[in-house]
């Protein structure tokens, strides 16, 4: 049986289309190689995977009665999401992510139409209570929320995304409560292994700190001292590299939960992220558990083990 986990964050439809190149050159008109619309949104994302991996998971989330919002409730109910913790906001909201031939995306989410409701806080914290996790995306609408999680006792885990800065005020109130962190490494101003250092000295609530790296694979440090390396693979090649933090964030949670070892969480997450990323639109595909197992046996991947304590 699986872990009972919330999520709360965005759920959003989502356009994905192809560009040339990047920057991306002025032209009135062009016409796209391929455009795909389908799920959006981390918290749907994230709560999806979970799901598929055969996790029991409540999603917070706002959506619109919109033509936008009907696709987004139609995607939810498909995937078993469409639950009482979704509740109707004025509009839905809506990304844009234009896709480069080497996989690399630039992602356009429209956020301001969900981020203007207070998530009724008394509907959180029946959903929470009992949980084993929270996740917490950094949308604004959720930052309400966060003490419903601490009164509670359940223990928390954030992405932070694309911080640049260990005391980045926006981010703050998530770090504060957060007992897992991850990030990625697109905008960090050092090495992963010493950001990683600096998150668990300055965050001392925080068990697990972990950063994704894209080809160069992922870092996660632990309270004890270790510090976790897995390599990338990208079993089907890389197509789109969108979601890729999701997958990971959430493969890990699930992982971390079902077994307590936070190397081999790593490891599947790294398979399951890199995975999906050689999909045209990988949004819309999943993996179960028994099929994860399977792709990692046939996509071993390369974990090493060091410490962050003594320099990485």
């Amino acid at each position: 049986m699986g872990s009972k986990i919330v999520v709360a964050g965005v759920a959003s439809l989502a356009v994905h289309l192809a560009v040339e190149e990047f920057p991306v050159r002025y032209t009135p008109v062009s016409t796209p190689a391929w455009m795909e619309t389908g799920p959006g949104g981390a918290g749907a994302q994230i709560a999806g995977i979970l799901r598929a991996l055969g996790d029991d998971v409540d999603l917070c989330t706002v959506v619109g009665p919109d033509p936008a919002g009907s696709l987004v409730r139609a995607q939810l109910r498909a995937a078993g999401l469409d639950g009482p913790g979704v509740v109707d906001g004025p509009a839905s909201s809506q990304t844009v992510v234009l896709v480069a031939p080497d996989g690399r995306r630039m992602v356009y989410p429209h956020l301001a139409t969900v981020n203007a409701v207070r998530y009724p806080e008394e509907l959180f914290a029946q959903a929470v209570t009992g949980a084993d996790l929270a996740i917490l995306t950094n949308t604004d609408f959720v930052r309400r929320l966060l003490p419903s999680a601490v009164l509670r006792g359940v223990p928390i885990a954030v992405d932070v995304n694309v911080i640049a800065d260990v005391n980045e005020e926006y981010y703050r109130p998530w770090l504060d409560v957060a007992d897992v962190i991850f990030c990625s490494d697109e905008r960090l101003p050092c090495p992963p292994p010493e950001w990683i250092a600096r998150v668990l000295t300055r965050y001392p609530g925080a068990a697990i700190a972990a950063v994704g790296c894209g080809s160069r694979g992922s870092l996660l440090g632990l309270r004890d001292g270790r510090l976790v390396r897995a390599g990338a693979v990208a079993p089907l090649g890389v197509r789109n590299t969108s979601s890729a933090g999701d997958s990971l964030f959430a493969a890990f949670l699930h992982g971390w939960l079902a077994t307590g070892n936070p190397v081999e969480a790593l490891a599947d997450a790294v398979v399951l992220a890199g995975w999906r990323i050689g999909h045209r639109q990988p949004t819309s595909v999943l993996l179960s558990e028994a099929e994860l197992a399977g792709l990692r046996l046939r996509h071993p991947v390369r974990v090493s083990v060091d410490r962050w304590d003594q320099g990485g």
